[in-house]
């Protein structure tokens, strides 16, 4: 019998564009590999989402939110109550992954090196009240996709915050100079969880924001990244360790910073992302294809792979 995915997207994030390509991406190509699927743009009207699941009646869920609401472990929450399997990661693990503060502190104690942070008062910010000296990132603390993310190298780059939309808080880092690089791990179903490569990003757009992330020609992908074979594999074993420790499932993102002039001890790690973009630009399916996996491959292997690691 054919199995029935319901894919759900969209949302009220501030991702929620990102989220509507990712779930029209996944729903094509769980079509195209023989799956009868519903697309669901989900929104805040929860009664109308569950009347529309039932009437389905899935087998399993394809989760292909970002951010908040659908990446915190909230619609995982709804998804348990109705008893349907869902893909990615479950309540505790997305809402750790997604308090970038918490997921540090965590990966601190298996001995993977952070970048130091601290959460510090938007009033704080404003006094002058921080920890680091210039250069600084201020960040929330959770959101993904790089919203509301200022490099602060002098003065003049400190926000005013009047825009800012994250709470009383924010997350203040110091800066690290270097490469950004990325990780996406897979669980197979002998219960490993696999990295595929390191890709390294480049972009003349300051740092891998938005617009870099999403936008066609925002930045440049170099996969293998060309980093010293000794950091490359440090970044395969801290990624992979760190899908295990936070209890990631399906599928993660682990994104670095690393400073050629530190050498080995130059490799930081940045965050997790338990629901990696799925869209044309995105890392992991990149990556996925760079060892022989083709994206139907890829969201099949995510579907047929609940209850498989739960």
């Amino acid at each position: 019998m054919t199995k029935k995915v319901a894919v759900i997207m969209g949302g009220w994030s501030s991702e929620r564009e990102v989220s509507l390509v990712s779930g029209k991406a996944c729903a094509k190509a769980l079509q195209e590999q023989g799956y009868d699927v519903i697309a669901i743009d989900i929104s805040k009207d929860l009664e109308n989402f569950i009347k529309e699941i039932k009437t389905f009646n899935p087998d399993v869920i394809f989760n292909a939110l970002h951010g908040k609401w659908g990446e915190d472990g909230c619609i995982q929450g709804v998804l348990e109550i109705l008893g349907i399997p869902y893909t990615h990661s479950n309540i505790l693990t997305s809402a750790l992954a997604m308090d970038k503060n918490k997921t540090k502190e965590m990966l601190e104690a298996v001995n993977i090196q952070v970048i130091s942070g601290q959460l510090i008062s938007i009033a704080d910010i404003k006094a002058g009240k921080v920890p680091f000296a210039k250069p600084l990132v201020i960040k929330p603390n959770s959101e993904g996709s790089s919203h509301g993310v200022y490099i602060v190298k002098e003065d003049k780059d400190m926000p005013d915050f009047s825009d800012w939309n994250f709470g009383d808080k924010a997350l203040v880092e110091k800066y690290i100079a270097g490469k950004e690089l990325s990780v996406a791990v897979l669980d197979r179903k002998n219960g490993e969880a696999e990295a595929f490569t390191v890709t390294e990003i480049n972009t003349d757009l300051g740092f891998y924001n938005y617009e870099a992330k999403y936008s066609d020609g925002g930045s440049n992908h170099i996969l293998p990244a060309e980093i010293p074979s000794d950091v490359f594999v440090k970044a395969i074993e801290n990624a992979e360790l760190a899908h295990k420790t936070l209890g990631c499932k399906g599928v993660s993102r682990t994104d670095f910073r690393y400073n050629p002039e530190e050498g080995y001890s130059g490799l930081y790690l940045l965050e997790v992302n338990t629901q990696p973009g799925m869209t044309p630009t995105s890392l992991v399916p990149e990556q996925a294809e760079y060892r022989g996996i083709s994206f139907g491959e890829l969201v099949v292997a995510l579907v047929e792979m609940v209850g498989v690691y739960s």
